[in-house]
């Protein structure tokens, strides 16, 4: 029971990032999907909160909330595809959700709190850039 609950195991704190980051890339994808099928309907109704034009914004959130879930699932590039996405749910929480109660901000804080979490720990070892960056990975 000790080992359970006071050890410093790697094998598991690769596997709880694991689940971290492909938990959340999976959740922010479904965002994501739903704006890229539909593109053309959100186009019309999609706020521009940093004054760059509705369209540019909405391809920033598709890009973030889409492809860069899509390599942080894999465990690529995943501190720098972190950033678009921390930025993005900032955004939405603090810029498109200034005036509104708490729970309207939840959910942005929430992939924010992970997504800050994933960033300062890294991928874990069970990611595409520990394989990378691993010596003699073909020996």
């Amino acid at each position: 029971m000790k080992k359970i609950l006071f050890s410093n195991n790697p094998i598991a704190s690769s596997l709880a990032l694991l689940i971290l980051r492909v938990g959340t890339a999976a959740m922010m994808m479904t965002h994501g999907w739903t704006k890229i099928i539909n593109f053309s309907e959100y186009l019309t109704k999609f706020p521009d909160p940093l004054g760059l034009g509705t369209a540019v914004s909405l391809q920033l959130v598709v890009f973030a909330e889409f492809f860069c879930a899509i390599l942080l699932g894999l465990g690529f590039m995943t501190r720098i595809v972190l950033i678009p996405l921390i930025i993005t749910m900032l955004v939405a929480a603090f810029v498109i959700h200034a005036g509104d109660p708490f729970g309207s901000k939840e959910l942005s804080l929430l992939y924010v709190t992970a997504f800050v979490t994933l960033f300062l720990a890294g991928p874990g070892s069970i990611s595409m850039d520990a394989q990378i960056l691993k010596k003699n990975r073909y020996r």
